[in-house]
């Protein structure tokens, strides 16, 4: 089985749109994400266009804050921190990766955690870490949303996290833990990475390395969910799973493109949806 992403993602923002139209109604404020992009990334301005095109789509106003030529890690402070006292605003995305010398993690913690619309506030991940998230990090929500679409059954289940970046790896362990499944997650240091994985009924790879998992590694009849997306030297875009080998054993696999890509967009929607509800609401 094929886990396409699009159909689920469409799903969300049908939501989100309804949503968005149901508080307009009650309080004639739609939400509004301010994006800021600081250089000149040409992916990261790929990623703020398809941002703010499904915005539009929705109903959410967004706002870009586009700087190519640089900011100082001063100038990115104030800027994020006038964004957090405008009313007017109810979510904010900072684009990552920042360029070299800027202060990533002092950053995001600049933003306001009710503010917070990637979910990657320390604030943010604690009350993820507790089991009371008010927004959670996109993709690895995304993920989930995926598995809860086509029906993989989480509770007791051996799940496999291949990744412990802030962004994915750890975020989505604490997702499918907060599901009951068993997880263990893997990384750059695992001595047998196949141990694990083959013991996997749901796998999700977030290593950033092509092909890092092949057929032989995998679990007959398991889940898998490929987060990663690399471009080889062909210029062809592909997953950190080889997909090829694995599709042959899995029960179901995500595609690259196609699969967990166009649910970080569709979460991110969601997630501002949900801030500004909050903030309308005190």
């Amino acid at each position: 089985m094929i886990l396409h992403g699009k159909p689920v993602a469409e799903r969300v923002l049908n939501g989100v749109r309804e949503g968005v139209a149901s508080l307009r109604a009650r309080t004639g404020i739609a939400p509004a994400l301010a994006v800021v992009l600081v250089g000149d990334f040409a992916p990261s301005k790929v990623y703020v266009a398809n941002k703010k095109r499904a915005a539009e789509g929705v109903g959410i106003a967004s706002r870009d804050f586009l700087h190519p030529d640089g900011l100082s890690q001063d100038e990115l402070l104030g800027l994020l921190r006038s964004l957090n006292e405008d009313r007017s605003i109810h979510g904010i995305l900072l684009q990552l990766p920042l360029p070299q010398g800027l202060d990533e993690d002092a950053a995001i913690e600049a933003i306001a955690p009710e503010k917070d619309a990637d979910g990657l506030h320390p604030t943010n991940l604690g009350r993820l870490l507790t089991g009371t998230p008010a927004v959670s990090p996109c993709t690895p929500a995304g993920c989930l949303e995926i598995l809860d679409h086509y029906g993989a059954d989480l509770k007791g289940a051996e799940a496999v996290v291949v990744g412990r970046s802030r962004l994915v790896g750890k975020p989505l362990a604490q997702l499918l833990l907060a599901r009951h499944a068993t997880v263990t997650t893997c990384h750059t240091r695992t001595r047998d990475l196949a141990e694990h994985t083959l013991r996997a009924d749901v796998l999700c790879v977030a290593a950033g390395r092509p092909h890092t998992i092949t057929g032989d590694m995998i679990k007959p009849g398991a889940w898998v969910i490929d987060v990663g997306i690399n471009r080889v030297d062909t210029g062809k875009l592909v997953g950190d799973v080889d997909f090829d080998s694995v599709s042959a054993r899995a029960h179901a696999i995500t595609p690259v493109p196609g699969g967990v890509g166009p649910m970080t967009v569709a979460m991110l929607m969601r997630n501002t949806f949900v801030l500004a509800e909050r903030q309308v609401s005190r």
